[in-house]
Formats: C-alpha cells, structure tokens, sequence
C-alpha cells in the first residue's frame, strides 16, 4: 500500500516535468543580480534601507515582540495589533478594522464565516484560488460568473433572487494574472439592487491606487459603500498579513466565527509595528503610485507596438505566449539578459495562456522597461 502511494506520487511529478509545470524553490543566490520582475514588492519599499533605519531607530528592540505566542483571543492580542487596526480605521474613514495572518488566512475564513447551507456566493470567473477555496469551505451554493461580464452577474443575481438567506458577490479589484481591473461602481450598483453583500478583494490595489493609496475602493470613491474590502500587507505594503474593513457588527461577528482567526497563532507583532509605519507614509507616496502606472503604460504599449498580446491597465503586465515550453524558454532568455520574469503555467492560469507576468514596481526605471522590450 505505502510501496504504491509514493509510486503514484512519483508518477505525478514526472507528468508535471513533462508539461513543463512543475515547480522548484529557488535560492536567493540563484536571483542575485537580476531585475526583479516577478515580485509584489509594488512600491519598492523591501529596498528602503532608509525606512529601515528609521523604524528600527524609533523604538528599542525589546520593545518589538518577535512572536504572539498565542491566538488574539487568548493570551496574543498584543498592543501592535490593537494600534494597526486603529490605524487602519482612520485610513479607511473610520470603519472597523480587523487584522488577519495572510490574504489567504482572510479569505479562505471570512467566506465560510458569513456563509453556509441555504446561502448563494457569486464570483468573478478569474478570482484567486483563496476566494475559490473559502467557497468550497463554506457550505453554501456558489456561482462563477463570466469574467468582468456585470451583464452575467445580473443574470445570476435576478434568477436566485429571493431563494437564498445570504447572497454574497465577491471580486477581486485587480485581477492577479491578467492585471485589469474591476468596475466597483457597477458591482456596488447591482449588489444594491438586489440585496447581495459586496465583498471586494484589494490584494492587489492597496497602496498602488487610489489618492492615498487605499486602492480602487478609494479611487471609485465606495470606501464606505462596500461591505467587506480586504487588503494584503505583503505586497505594496512589504510586511506580511492583511486586513480586512467593515462595520463594528461584523468585525465582532467574524472574530467570532472567523477559524483561521481563532484557531492561530497571531503574526508576529514587530510586522504589525512595520506595517503600522508604512501605513503612516503611504498617503505621501503618490509620486511612486503615478510612476508605476505609466512604467505600466510604457510596457503594455511597447508590447502591443511589437504585435505580442498582453492584457489589463495596471502594474500587472501579462505577456501571453500559449504554450507551457515556449514560456520556460522565454523566462530563461530573459534571465540570461538579467531580468528575472518567471513563467506562469496552468492550473494558475487557464491552459493555452501560459505567460510571463511581468510585475512592475516602482524602484524600476523607464530606461529597465525599453531594454526589457529590446530583448523581446
């Protein structure tokens, strides 16, 4: 029996080595010196040594616990966490904040959470695998919509009007492998309309869009309008957890039903204590936010001048090349001419469309992007 299992495992690797989908962790030896353009470090703040410094200058190290050493709602509710989500209230006009370990840990137990048997959850065809995955836990009937198709949406809402407890429509802000955008204004309109709860992940958005870096929520002006928005700390904000806005009701209600948050270890304070300090500077770094938007302009239509197709509108640059060898060999010129861009395969994306995602950040200059399109 034991003899058999590894067999099969062993079967499944060579079938993923053959489809060129298989995956390795890499040293970061292996990436030194390379222009990193596969990372979600948005703003370039991992490179502010600068900001470093000062963090750590602003308060002893002692004063920074390196752990929880217990779930929030036992022993680990450290005054980091109490200070971010203030924080993180005043950022979001005021509403409630509560802080969760990772995007993941948030939208895989936010889902369940406030759904079940008897409710109906409606989401974008092309969400990311931790919406996917909180749906599959949660009990409750779900629908895929067609990708950006409000039309479709709409369909789905009229026909299961009145037949379920709770209808939740959930959507990402911008879409992690096609880099385009959603139409909140129109998502906020038919959620309105047919009583449906509005759940919005930023993952990609916050601290890239909108005036103060609060993300296409505030860029459409629906801060206080969308029922749920979660936001991560580990890409724009280069920290590690997320977070999600709502009412005071229903932070009381998912502390209280949230598992991923009740039954884990908080993150480590001192990230709550870095992050707490970027959230400070965010407001003043428009000049970043406008930087990466037209380094992304510059690329899609250098791509586009050269006939090569691309999607989207925003930092997130897909290259769609189709087949899964032709990709690896594309990311490995590219890696020979000093650019790390790592190919994306299927399942992440559908078969047929693997690309090379090109994750733009700030730190980047317009000369990296022109010698980038040279190469292709």
């Amino acid at each position: 029996m034991k003899k058999a299992f590894y067999q099969s495992i062993d079967m499944e690797l060579n079938e993923l080595k053959a489809e060129h989908r298989l995956r390795e962790l890499r040293s970061p030896e292996s990436l030194a010196g390379l222009i990193n353009l596969s990372s979600n470090d948005y703003l370039g703040i991992s490179r502010r040594q600068d900001w470093l410094s000062e963090f750590l200058d602003s308060a002893p190290a002692s004063d920074f616990a390196m752990s929880a050493v217990s779930s929030r709602l036992l022993t680990g509710n450290h005054q980091e966490y109490i200070e971010l989500e203030e924080s993180l209230s005043r950022f979001y006009n005021h509403r409630a904040a509560l802080v969760f370990n990772s995007g993941y840990h948030a939208n895989s137990g936010i889902l369940p959470a406030l759904t079940g048997k008897g409710d109906l959850i409606l989401s974008d065809k092309l969400n990311h695998a931790s919406i996917i995955d909180g749906m599959k836990l949660s009990g409750a009937d779900y629908k895929r919509y067609q990708h950006l198709d409000y039309g479709n949406l709409e369909d789905q809402l009229r026909a299961t009007a009145g037949k379920y407890r709770r209808t939740v429509v959930i959507s990402e802000s911008i879409f992690s492998m096609d880099g385009d955008t959603a139409d909140l204004k129109t998502l906020n309109d038919l959620s309105k309309r047919y009583g449906a709860i509005l759940y919005i992940d930023e993952a990609h958005s916050v601290g890239v869009r909108g005036q103060r870096g609060a993300g296409c929520c505030e860029e459409s002006g629906l801060i206080d309008d969308i029922d749920i928005i979660v936001g991560t700390l580990g890409k724009a904000f280069s920290s590690s957890g997320a977070f999600a806005i709502t009412n005071s009701k229903l932070r009381e209600y998912l502390i209280n039903r949230t598992r991923p948050f009740i039954f884990t270890t908080g993150m480590p304070p001192v990230n709550a204590a870095w992050t707490r300090f970027v959230l400070e500077k965010m407001p003043d770094m428009t000049s970043e936010r406008h930087h990466l938007a037209e380094l992304g302009q510059k690329l899609r239509e250098g791509l586009t001048a050269k006939n090569l197709k691309t999607l989207g509108n925003s930092q997130i640059v897909p290259l769609i090349i189709g087949e899964n060898d032709t990709t690896v060999e594309l990311a490995e010129k590219l890696r020979g001419n000093g650019f790390l861009a790592l190919p994306v395969r299927p399942p992440t994306v559908p078969p047929g469309t693997a690309r090379i995602r090109f994750s733009l950040h700030a730190a980047l200059k317009n000369e990296d992007i022109e010698n980038l399109l040279g190469i292709l």
